[in-house]
């Protein structure tokens, strides 16, 4: 099967508003999307305190296929993040250490993905910020083809090219592009107001005391 390529022209971002983006933990931001848009507890950083924070490049890979994933791997510019579709197969991995490599000389800002990785020693020596289902030794097929550029569902998440994929150890969101200056405003609103909740749990006054909650009622 061939791998397929959507034509895609989305808004590029600056280095500076990208930079806008590195503060903000995705559990934030996820918080001003009505607790959405954020993938499944599955996908998690192959080492502690990887992060990803960029515009997404997406991959539909076939199970077991990683062909259209190193054919992106050429495409992305400087600081994207390859966000692929692997259907959640935990079988076989279609990323190790030598696409790692490419995806390095390329400047690739990092992956997610919706499957499973191996040569995590090499991943995490070479600080790759990789993020994954699973980890298995063994190796892809290539050969049944893939899409490119297209609208993804990266493990419950909608994801498309140009969108802002922002990752840490809690895990992956994802910002829709054309919301990003709405929603970056009002996640530095959001920090605001937990810096100011923790600052009064510092001062005795707990989180709880201030929500409104009626008293237990009693059982004996």
């Amino acid at each position: 099967m061939p791998i397929q390529r959507h034509r895609i022209n989305y808004d590029k971002l600056t280095s500076d508003q990208i930079a806008a983006w590195l503060e903000i933990p995705p559990a934030i931001v996820s918080d001003m999307m009505n607790r959405t848009q954020v993938m499944d507890g599955r996908i998690k950083p192959v080492k502690e305190g990887m992060r990803v924070c960029g515009q997404a490049r997406t991959v539909t890979a076939m199970v077991g296929d990683n062909g259209a994933v190193h054919m992106a791997i050429g495409l992305c510019e400087p600081g994207e993040i390859l966000v692929v579709d692997a259907g959640g197969f935990l079988g076989t991995a279609i990323w190790g250490g030598i696409m790692t490599r490419a995806a390095l000389q390329r400047g690739v800002g990092g992956l997610v993905v919706d499957g499973a990785v191996r040569d995590v020693a090499e991943i995490r020596e070479m600080g790759f910020n990789t993020f994954s289902a699973g980890i298995v030794p063994a190796g892809p097929h290539k050969g049944f083809g893939g899409v490119i550029d297209g609208v993804i569902a990266c493990a419950g998440c909608p994801v498309k090219s140009g969108d802002i994929v922002i990752g840490d150890d809690d895990g992956v969101a994802v910002v829709p592009l054309e919301r990003q200056e709405t929603l970056l405003a009002a996640s530095l609103e959001k920090l605001a107001q937990e810096e100011a909740t923790n600052a009064q749990t510092a001062d005795g006054k707990l989180p709880g005391d201030r929500l409104g909650l009626p008293e237990p009622e009693w059982l004996d």
